[in-house]
C-alpha cells in the first residue's frame, strides 16, 4: 500500500497573488521616542507600520529575512461575527489562501531557531494546523496549548460554555528550536520548609522507595525511635545500604518530628532548578483572560475599547517561553497593540502591523504611554517597567506602477529620485545603500555587484563614461528611462560590466501594482470562476471546501481582473 500524503485543498488554492514589494517611509511625526535613557538596555529602533499586513511582510522581507526569534499573531478568527475594527466572516476558502500567502512569508522572516506562536477557537484551529503542517512541515509543529479565556460559564450557552482558545505553536526548524522554561511561583517554592532548620535551607520531603524488588536494596533501617524498617513487599530502597548510611549521616534523610516515621529523602531548594518547563493549559489565573484584557483596555482608553483584546499576561507566557531580551518579535496583525506593549516592556526588539485606524487611536497612544512610563497597568509592576526606548513609524509607499490618462503604465508621479532607487533596488534584489562617494552606486547585491537607477535616457557616450568609471573588476545594473544608440544586446557585448534595463518596462509583469487591500476583509472576496471542479490528484487525501460566493463586480477581486 502507497503511503498517501494528506493536503489541504481548497477552492482557489492554486491562486497566489503576484505582491509588490513596496518600501517602507518613514513619517517622524508620528515616530515617538523616550526624552532621554532610562537604561542601557533601551531599544529606539523598533517599528511600527501602517498598512496592509501582506504587503507589509512582503515588504519586510528583503531586509528581515532569517532575523525574526518569534511571531506572534492573533489573526481574525473567521467566525461571521462583524466586529467594529474589521470584518471577521470571511469565506472558509480565502480565509485559508489569506492565511497560506501570510505564513509563507513569515516562515521566510523566522530565524532557523525561531517560532511562530498563533491564537485561533474551534472554528478554524484544526484546518490551521493542516495548513501550518504544510508550509513548515509536520515534523516543525510543537504542540496545541489551550489558553482559559473565560473564568465563568456563559448561561445562555446552546452547546458548551466557550472556555478557551488554543495557541498553536510552530518551529521554524524543530532541531533547532528551544523552548524556554518558566521561572517557580511562589506556590510551587512553597512547598519546600526547614522542619529541622538545616542550614542548608528549605527542603521537601521525596520518596526513598522504588517500586520494583531489587535484593540489594532489600535491608532494614533502624529509624532514630529505635524501630526497624523494611521496604513493603514488591519495592525496595532507592539506595543500597553504604549509600543510605552516607545519607542518614549527612542529615539527608528525614524520619519525622518524632523520628519514628519511614524514612525520606531531603530534597533542598538550593539544589533543583528554578524554572519548571510549560504544560500546554494556561489557566487565566497564570496568564490571564478576556475581562481582563478589557479592564487592561479600559484603563488606557476609556470606554472607547478594543473588541477582542489579549491581555499582556498572555503575551509575556509566550515571549517568556519563545525569545529572550534582545531578541526579534513581530506581529502583523497589531490589533491594539498588545504584543509591542509587552515585548517593548520585556526588552524585546519589535515589529507590528496593522491597516485599521485604531494604528493611530489605540496603539500609539497606548506605545507613547508605554515609553513615557505612564503604563502602570499590564505586566509593567511584575517586570518592573520604568519606560524607556522608542518606535519608527511607517507607511507602505504608494504603487510604484500607475497608469496616465491614456492607459499607459507609467512611474508613480508621487515617487522622488531616492523613492524609485529604493524600489527598483528592493525589487531586483539589491539592498538600498547610496554610496557617498560613488553617485551612480544606489545599492549592492555584494561586493562587486551593484545598481544604478536614473530617469535619464542614457546615450552612449554616458554608458561608456560609466562603464569606465564602474570598471572591469565590478559590474552595474542600469534602469532608465532609456538608452540610445545602442540596443540592450548590443550594449552586453560592448560594455560588459554593465547590464541595461529600461523602467518601467523592466518591471510591468512582476507584481499586481495598485493593489493595496489584501486584507482578511469580506470586501476583498474574489468572483468565484464558473464552472470550478475541485483539484485531484493520485495518492492524495484531499480536505475539499465550499465554493466562494460571487461578488457585486463594484467588490472587486483578490486577484486582479484576469483571474477574477
Amino acid at each position: 500500500m502507497s503511503k498517501q500524503k494528506l493536503e489541504l485543498t481548497w477552492i482557489g488554492k492554486d491562486k497566489r497573488p503576484k505582491l509588490e514589494p513596496r518600501i517602507l517611509l518613514e513619517d517622524p511625526e508620528k515616530s515617538y521616542h523616550a526624552k532621554h535613557r532610562v537604561s542601557e538596555n533601551d531599544i529606539f529602533d523598533n517599528r511600527l507600520i501602517f498598512g496592509d499586513n501582506l504587503l507589509a511582510l512582503k515588504a519586510l522581507e528583503a531586509e528581515f529575512t532569517g532575523k525574526v526569534k518569534c511571531v506572534f499573531i492573533d489573526p481574525p478568527y473567521n467566525t461571521g461575527s462583524a466586529f467594529t475594527h474589521y470584518d471577521d466572516g470571511l469565506e472558509h476558502s480565502i480565509w485559508l489562501g489569506l492565511m497560506r500567502d501570510r505564513l509563507e512569508i513569515i516562515r521566510l522572516l523566522l530565524s532557523e531557531d525561531g517560532s511562530l506562536w498563533i491564537t485561533i477557537d474551534d472554528n478554524e484551529c484544526h484546518y490551521l494546523k493542516v495548513l501550518c503542517d504544510e508550509v513548515f512541515g509536520r515534523g516543525n509543529f510543537v504542540s496545541t496549548v489551550i489558553w482559559q479565556k473565560k473564568y465563568a460559564p456563559k448561561s445562555d450557552s446552546k452547546y458548551f460554555s466557550n472556555s478557551h482558545d488554543f495557541v498553536l505553536v510552530v518551529a521554524k526548524d524543530l532541531t533547532r528550536f528551544n523552548l524556554e522554561r518558566l521561572p517557580k511561583t511562589e506556590k510551587q517554592t512553597g512547598r519546600y520548609t526547614n522542619r529541622d532548620n538545616d542550614p542548608r535551607g528549605p527542603w521537601k520531603a521525596s520518596d526513598v522507595l522504588r517500586n520494583e524488588a531489587r535484593d540489594y536494596a532489600i535491608f532494614p533501617v533502624k529509624l532514630p525511635s529505635g524501630r526497624e524498617v523494611y521496604p513493603p513487599p514488591g519495592t525496595s530502597w532507592r539506595y543500597t545500604k553504604e549509600k543510605f548510611a552516607e545519607l542518614i549521616a549527612d542529615n539527608r534523610i528525614w524520619f519525622g518530628v518524632d523520628g519514628d516515621a519511614r524514612p525520606a529523602y531531603k530534597r533542598f531548594l538550593s539544589e533543583v532548578a528554578d524554572t519548571i518547563p510549560s504544560t500546554t493549559i494556561w489557566p487565566y489565573e497564570e496568564v490571564g483572560h478576556n475581562d481582563e484584557a478589557k479592564k487592561e483596555m479600559r484603563a488606557l482608553f476609556g470606554e472607547d475599547l478594543f473588541d477582542t483584546p489579549k491581555p499582556e499576561r498572555l503575551l509575556q507566557r509566550v515571549l517568556t517561553l519563545a525569545t529572550r531580551p534582545g531578541d526579534l518579535v513581530l506581529d502583523s496583525f497589531a490589533g491594539s497593540g498588545t504584543t509591542g506593549a509587552v515585548a517593548h516592556k520585556m526588552g524585546r526588539r519589535w515589529i507590528m502591523v496593522e491597516l485599521g485606524e485604531h494604528c493611530h487611536t489605540h496603539i500609539i497612544p497606548r506605545l507613547k504611554k508605554v515609553i513615557d512610563g505612564e503604563d502602570p497597568g499590564g505586566i509593567t509592576q511584575a517586570v518592573g517597567w520604568k519606560g524607556g526606548g522608542g518606535f519608527r513609524y511607517y507607511r507602505l509607499a504608494p504603487t510604484l506602477i500607475v497608469n496616465d490618462r491614456w492607459g499607459n503604465p507609467i512611474i508613480n508621479p508621487a515617487y522622488n529620485a531616492a523613492m524609485l532607487a529604493e524600489a527598483l533596488a528592493k525589487l531586483e534584489g539589491f539592498t538600498y545603500a547610496p554610496s557617498e562617494v560613488h553617485w551612480w552606486q544606489h545599492g549592492h547585491s555584494s561586493e562587486r555587484d551593484f545598481i544604478f537607477v536614473t530617469t535619464q535616457n542614457l546615450s552612449a557616450e554616458q554608458l561608456q563614461a560609466l562603464s569606465d568609471e564602474v570598471g572591469a573588476d565590478r559590474s552595474l545594473l542600469v534602469c532608465c528611462s532609456a538608452f540610445h544608440g545602442v540596443t540592450a544586446a548590443q550594449g552586453a557585448q560592448r560594455w560588459p560590466n554593465l547590464t541595461l534595463k529600461k523602467i518601467p518596462k523592466m518591471v510591468l509583469a512582476r507584481c499586481e501594482w495598485g493593489h493595496d487591500d489584501y486584507s482578511l476583509n469580506v470586501a476583498n472576496l474574489p468572483m468565484a470562476q464558473a464552472g470550478e471542479t475541485d483539484a485531484a490528484s493520485s495518492g492524495t487525501t484531499q480536505i475539499n471546501h465550499t465554493r466562494a460566493p460571487a461578488l457585486r463586480p463594484e467588490q472587486g477581486g483578490l486577484f486582479g481582473e484576469e483571474q477574477a
